[in-house]
């Protein structure tokens, strides 16, 4: 995950130009109470992943017998599993509006990995990633058993990439896009990508489609960067974890979910300035 930046002054919430950060601050380094932290912390949270990994299988065979690719069991178990993850990283959680109903998808601001728990903690919802996060080692068996929904970059494969999106989104799974393309400093919102939303376009797809915009907002812990949990540009992921392991003091997240807004009336431009202008609000 890479996004361009260079030295210009401090970065400011809700700027819309260019991506034009700090260069990316370097994790404190853990303290010893920060390293028994880690170890406490790390092994707690990997233990209630491999728990839930190992429990949704069967939790979802028999899903399936009772409700086809419908998951109305297991959508809820991974976001109880990811609300339990962060009261055990220490991190406060909180969740403003009501996540939408019938047919839809959900758009969001990108900040950092930890975006995947906040997201999941404030609704049942599928992620759409790009196609190379398949194969990173250890996270590609929770995109697996999660069904993320994955998507590779040629246009020779969009019409077949729409279908596949509107038959999920018939089945009622509430897909997530990331229409900034990358991960921020946490202290923004970059400008959606319209063609990002050509896909909500398709005459495929259900009558009455709506586009809930989604804001998550990070409060860094008291005296660290306030871009502490921002992963962005080309930081190494093994410190930045170790960093939110390791303190110990949490800071806390918000997840706003905005009204829906109905695509019939929109084209792709008109409809990805309206999310943008949703989420900016209280990112």
């Amino acid at each position: 995950m890479t996004a361009p930046h260079d030295a210009d002054p401090a970065p400011q919430r809700g700027f819309s130009g260019t991506w034009r950060g700090e260069p990316p601050p370097l994790p404190p380094r853990p303290t010893p109470l920060g390293w028994l932290l880690v170890a406490l912390r790390g092994t707690a949270v990997i233990s209630v992943l491999m728990a839930g990994v190992l429990l949704i299988l069967p939790m979802r065979a028999a899903e399936s017998l009772a409700a086809g690719r419908r998951r109305p069991v297991t959508g809820p178990w991974v976001q109880g599993v990811c609300r339990l993850c962060l009261w055990l990283l220490g991190i406060r959680w909180r969740r403003q509006g009501r996540p939408m109903r019938g047919a839809g998808a959900m758009v969001a601001n990108h900040s950092s990995w930890l975006d995947i728990f906040a997201l999941n903690a404030a609704a049942p919802v599928f992620f759409v990633s790009k196609a190379e996060v398949s194969g990173w080692p250890g996270i590609n068996v929770l995109t697996r058993v999660t069904e993320t929904h994955f998507v590779t970059r040629d246009p020779r494969l969009a019409r077949q990439q729409a279908a596949q999106f509107a038959e999920r989104t018939a089945l009622g799974h509430r897909l997530l896009f990331f229409p900034e393309g990358t991960s921020t400093d946490g202290r923004r919102v970059l400008p959606f990508k319209p063609t990002l939303f050509q896909a909500f376009l398709d005459p495929a797809l259900p009558p009455g489609l709506a586009i809930q915009p989604v804001s998550v907002c990070y409060e860094a812990p008291a005296g660290r960067d306030p871009r502490f949990y921002g992963w962005w540009g080309d930081m190494d992921l093994g410190p930045h974890l170790l960093a939110v392991l390791a303190q110990p003091r949490q800071g806390r997240i918000t997840v706003t979910l905005h009204p829906p807004a109905p695509v019939a009336g929109h084209d792709r431009k008109s409809l990805a300035a309206a999310a943008e202008h949703a989420v900016r609000s209280a990112a």
